[in-house]
C-alpha cells in the first residue's frame, strides 16, 4: 500500500523526528552535536524556516519548526541530513547511510499544543534516564527558555512570548510550567501523531487542516483531555500571543491546587 503524502504546510509549526538507522548513535563526541547545530543554522537561513525548539538525543533528533513557504520543510531536512552525514562519515571514518528512512513529522496547533510539544521534547532526556532535570542536558533549547542562556539558533514561539512581559518573567513561568503535572495520554498523543504523520491538535484543528489539504483527518488522533474546571489565569498582553490569552490548561489546573503533583521529571517512562 502506498504511504500517504506527508503533511507539510507553510506557516504551521511541525514536530519533526529524525532517527539514526537501526537506532544507532548519530552523535559520538561533543563536536558532532556542534556540527549538527551549525547544519541547522545554515539550512534555517537558506530555506526560511523558523526553529522554535530542538533536542539532540544520542540516536535521534527532535525539532519544532515552522516553514515559511510550501516545500521548505523537506528541503530544510534534506539539507541538514546530507550535510551532517558527509561530516559524520568523514569524521568517524565510516560509509553508508546514517538515517532511518525519511523523517517523521506532525502539524502542530498554535494553541497550548505548541508549548506542550516543546515540553514533550525537552523532557526526552529525562525520560531516557540521561539526566535528572532538563536543565542538566546541554543539547536542547531548555537552556534558553528556562535559564535565559543565549541561543541565537532558535526563535521565540507565540506561546512562550506571551508568558510574561520580561525575559526573567517568561523564564520563571516556563520553569514552573515544566514541573506541572502532565495529562494522561498527552505524550502518547504527540508521539503517535508524529509517527503516523498526523495532526497534534483538537478535532476543530484536524478539520481545519483536513479542509486545507483535502483529506479526512478528523478522528485520526485523539483530541486533548477535557478542559479543567479551574479558573484560567490571564497572560500578559503580547501582539503575537493567541487571542485566547490563557495559560496552558495543565498550568491552570496545577496552580488551582494547593500542592501540585510534580511528575515532570520522573524517568521511569521509556524514551520515545
Amino acid at each position: 500500500m502506498a504511504r500517504p503524502p506527508r503533511l507539510s504546510l507553510a506557516a504551521y509549526p511541525h514536530h519533526v523526528i529524525q532517527r539514526g538507522n537501526n537506532r544507532q548513535p548519530i552523535f559520538l563526541v561533543p563536536q558532532d552535536y556542534e556540527v549538527c547545530l551549525e547544519c541547522l543554522r545554515e539550512a534555517k537561513r537558506k530555506y526560511q524556516v523558523r526553529l522554535y525548539a530542538y533536542v539532540l538525543m544520542t540516536n535521534h533528533v527532535h525539532l519544532l519548526v515552522e516553514p515559511e513557504r510550501d516545500g521548505a520543510l523537506g528541503s530544510f531536512m534534506q539539507s541538514v541530513g546530507r550535510r551532517y552525514v558527509r561530516y559524520f562519515n568523514d569524521a568517524h571514518r565510516r560509509t553508508g547511510t546514517l538515517w532511518e528512512g525519511r523523517f517523521k513529522s506532525a502539524v502542530v496547533n498554535r494553541d497550548d499544543y505548541l508549548i506542550r510539544c516543546s515540553r514533550y521534547m525537552e523532557l526526552n532526556p529525562v525520560r531516557a534516564g540521561m539526566v535528572e532535570h532538563p536543565r542538566d542536558y546541554r543539547w536542547s533549547r531548555y537552556q534558553r527558555r528556562a535559564l535565559g542562556h543565549t541561543d541565537e539558533l532558535v526563535d521565540d514561539d507565540p506561546w512562550y512570548a506571551g508568558l510574561g512581559r520580561t525575559a526573567l518573567a517568561r523564564a520563571q513561568v516556563y520553569r514552573d510550567w515544566m514541573e506541572a503535572s502532565i495529562k494522561d495520554g498527552e505524550w502518547d498523543q504527540i508521539r503517535k501523531a508524529t509517527q503516523q504523520g498526523r495532526v497534534v491538535g483538537d478535532e476543530a484543528f484536524q478539520e481545519e487542516i483536513g479542509h486545507t489539504v483535502g483529506r479526512q483527518l478528523k478522528g485520526e488522533t485523539r483530541g486533548r483531555p477535557k478542559r479543567s474546571q479551574s479558573a484560567p489565569l490571564k497572560l500578559h498582553s503580547d501582539p503575537h500571543f493567541p487571542s485566547t490569552g490563557r495559560w496552558p490548561r495543565d498550568v491552570r489546573a496545577d496552580r488551582a491546587q494547593r500542592r501540585p503533583r510534580r511528575v515532570g521529571f520522573q524517568s521511569s517512562q521509556a524514551t520515545r
